[in-house]
């Protein structure tokens, strides 16, 4: 990786990625198809993560319309805790997951998961003992659910999963803050 006029790292096929501090003293990742000094109508992903509170956004303008993720999902989160000097958001856990989830999950349990997930790792991440947790759902969850898909044990990733998710919520969220279930 070179560096560019501008002192960014760029690849060999005009990738440049810029790492910086932003606004609010959070880990920022910039990683642009082309120079934005240069090339107005760039495409580019935008990571930004508290590496504290394992909270962040990844806003990816790379297609038609801008599409921004909350990082808050608690198997993103718990891969990151576990993985923190090697992380890869396109890790192998992470896709297998993600091929899973688009292939095998539908809709309404994506959004029971999406309403409940960011409730989860905020009472998670509240916790003395959090890394402890998310490295206990990684090796207990994740890595099953990764080695059942694998084999092709779908019902039992999911069954895995969902039981995970139940757990989680009913050891960290109160009864007053359950997350309202999905029909």
């Amino acid at each position: 990786m070179e560096k560019d006029q501008y002192g960014h790292n760029v690849n060999d096929k005009g990738v440049e990625i810029k790492a910086s501090t932003s606004a609010s003293n959070n880990t920022k990742i910039d990683i642009y198809d082309s120079c934005p000094a240069e090339n107005p109508d760039h495409k580019s992903i935008h990571i930004i993560y508290d590496d504290e509170t394992g909270e962040g956004t990844i806003v990816d303008a790379t297609g038609d319309k801008t599409e921004t993720t909350d990082v808050k999902c608690f198997l993103t989160t718990a891969c990151m805790r576990h993985m923190r000097e090697t992380f890869d958001d396109n890790c192998y856990e992470l896709d297998i997951l993600r091929w899973f989830r688009d292939n095998y999950i539908s809709e309404s349990d994506k959004k029971e998961y999406y309403l409940k997930a960011p409730v989860i790792v905020e009472k998670i991440n509240n916790q003395d003992n959090a890394n402890e947790i998310y490295k206990d759902i990684y090796d207990n969850v994740i890595s099953l659910c990764v080695r059942a898909i694998e084999y092709g044990k779908y019902d039992f990733a999911y069954q895995t999963y969902k039981n995970c998710v139940l757990g989680l919520e009913e050891n960290y969220v109160n009864s007053k803050q359950k997350v309202l279930k999905y029909n």
